[in-house]
């Protein structure tokens, strides 16, 4: 079945998950609302579907079936939880909110209700994370060691500038951190599984008028005993791609966006060589390392997809709220961390 789907809010990221539903199959674009009807309305025409005054009115709209979340970070949960109430499925663009609070309440209002939830963490549909995922399933690292994860973009100051909620608590929820790297720490995650204990640090540097931060580190241990660095920050010019790095006794891996760049095995498997050769070219755009917009929609493509096939199949999504729930849960403990100068345990 066709699932009929409406975006609410209509600012950049909307336009990527405009794209990605009309490339979807079994996906449509039905319509758009924002608090602003004139956004919204401009948004509709630009992609072709219906505009409506309110959120409200929507939802009350039977040709829609799901929402897409694309509102500020901050202003997730309301508009999640109102569909989840209206009996619609949801998709929240990243991060599914900016507390762990506020994120279980949008798992409960949808587990409550019935529908299905999915978090835009695309770039776990890449072939190389795969590829990288399924390394680590099979062991082929052996007793993995290091895990780390590296952001180091650009943003410049008119970025800042250019919304009033960007570079706020309250909206953002966090900067480097929470806005820009978060897709790496899921990554991470999904790879190397829970993290245990955390240390951090973290400044604001070069950017004015904002008060998150633009550079910060964390030290990580592992359930699984391996230990980790988390670096992110977006006053690196003039930036450069994402870059996960798991290490072991057996094997390292570097993903960078969406290239393997090295892929080096003690036990040399008939695959090794093509991969090296075939996975190290993969990257068609910045990956949002200096511009915000340099991104492909291709993987907001592939989940929308897998969105629609769990609403159809009547499953959880793969990335579904509880998946979306673990980044916002690490990313929060390396703030109080680095605001409180302590070791901060998770999962006691």
């Amino acid at each position: 079945m066709t699932i009929g789907i409406g975006i609410i809010g209509c600012g950049m990221i909307a336009g990527f998950h405009s794209k990605a539903i009309k490339d979807a199959k079994g996906a449509k674009l039905v319509g758009c609302a924002t608090r602003n009807p004139e956004q919204a309305a401009a948004f509709a025409e630009k992609n072709g579907c219906k505009s409506y005054e309110t959120i409200e009115a929507m939802l009350a709209d039977p040709e829609i079936q799901a929402v897409s979340i694309c509102t500020p970070s901050g202003a997730h949960r309301d508009p999640a939880v109102l569909a989840a109430q209206a009996g619609k499925h949801v998709i929240v663009e990243k991060p599914l909110e900016i507390t762990v609070e506020r994120c279980d309440q949008i798992i409960q209002a949808c587990e409550k209700a019935g529908v299905q939830l999915a978090v835009t963490f695309q770039s776990r549909f890449y072939e190389s994370s795969k590829i990288m995922k399924k390394a680590v399933e099979e062991g082929r690292f052996g007793k993995i060691t290091m895990g780390d994860s590296y952001v180091k973009w650009y943003r410049s100051q008119e970025y800042y500038d250019s919304g009033a909620w960007r570079g706020t608590w309250e909206l953002d929820g966090g900067g480097a951190l929470m806005n820009q790297a978060i897709h790496s720490v899921d990554l991470l995650l999904w790879l190397m599984g829970d993290v245990v204990e955390i240390s951090a640090m973290m400044d604001t540097m070069t950017h004015e008028r904002i008060e998150v931060e633009d550079v910060v580190v964390a030290n990580l241990r592992f359930a699984n005993g391996a230990l980790g660095v988390i670096e992110a920050t977006t006053t690196a010019y003039p930036g450069a791609l994402k870059r996960i790095e798991i290490s072991g006794s057996e094997g390292t891996a570097v993903l960078e966006e969406e290239d393997i760049r090295d892929w080096q095995f003690a036990n040399e498997t008939e695959q090794d060589a093509e991969i090296r050769k075939t996975m190290s070219g993969k990257t068609e755009t910045g990956g949002g390392a200096a511009d915000p917009s340099a991104i492909g929609h291709h993987g907001h493509t592939m989940l929308f997809e897998e969105f629609v096939a769990s609403i159809n199949e009547n499953r959880p999504c793969s990335i579904d709220g509880r998946e979306g729930r673990r980044s916002i849960e690490v990313i929060r403990a390396i703030y109080e961390s680095a605001k409180t100068g302590k070791r901060v345990k998770l999962g006691s």
